[in-house]
């Protein structure tokens, strides 16, 4: 059994990762790290969630460029300056393109059940959210646990069909977020943390 104070210690080093060195990861290491995404709780013990792992720079490159494509057009609509643009799409860009690993999580509603009204229906929908966001969260920390850094990006929720039709996915996989995963180059320090006081109520 794991010591308690090693395991709280474990799960508040975790950090979000964003540059990592040119060092592969073995296809055993990430075959574990989703695994254990897999044992994280779900609605009806449905797992809703479905995962696409890119290693390939050639599909890195052709999704970075398709999704550069409706960012770039979401800016010039919300009127930012050129400059700006080329400096935000370029990074989104590389950041796809650098991570050694980039693994889609995808939300799929076709096992979740279904209800004749809207209200319903709109619970079932979010409680899948959750489920799948309860294992992005396991994924990122089995990578910790692999001694590998990751960081989520929300992304894919702006440009979901693009995504969908350049990785020829499933019509039924709706992508929610994605991790960059890899060997840190180093470790941030922590951010501050709000305190317990002030985002708890106890009765």
């Amino acid at each position: 059994m794991t010591n308690t104070i090693d395991l709280q210690n474990f799960l508040r080093t975790r950090r979000s990762i964003r540059r990592f060195t040119p060092d592969p990861v073995p296809d055993s290491v990430i075959q574990d790290i989703l695994t254990t995404a897999t044992y994280a709780p779900s609605a009806h013990n449905r797992q809703p969630w479905r995962f696409c792992v890119l290693t390939d720079l050639s599909v890195k490159t052709r999704l970075a460029d398709a999704m550069a494509t409706d960012f770039q057009r979401d800016l010039v609509n919300d009127g930012v300056a050129a400059e700006k643009i080329h400096t935000q799409v370029k990074r989104s860009k590389e950041r796809i393109t650098s991570a050694p690993v980039a693994i889609l999580l995808g939300l799929d509603m076709s096992e979740m059940d279904s209800y004749p009204d809207e209200n319903r229906n709109k619970a079932e929908y979010m409680m899948a959210v959750q489920s799948v966001a309860a294992a992005g969260l396991q994924l990122l920390l089995a990578a910790h646990a692999q001694g590998l850094g990751g960081v989520w990006a929300c992304w894919p929720l702006f440009a979901q069909k693009t995504i969908q039709k350049t990785l020829k996915l499933p019509e039924t996989w709706e992508p929610q977020g994605m991790f960059f995963v890899g060997y840190p180059k180093f470790m941030p320090d922590i951010r501050d943390r709000k305190g317990i006081e002030s985002v708890s109520l106890f009765f």
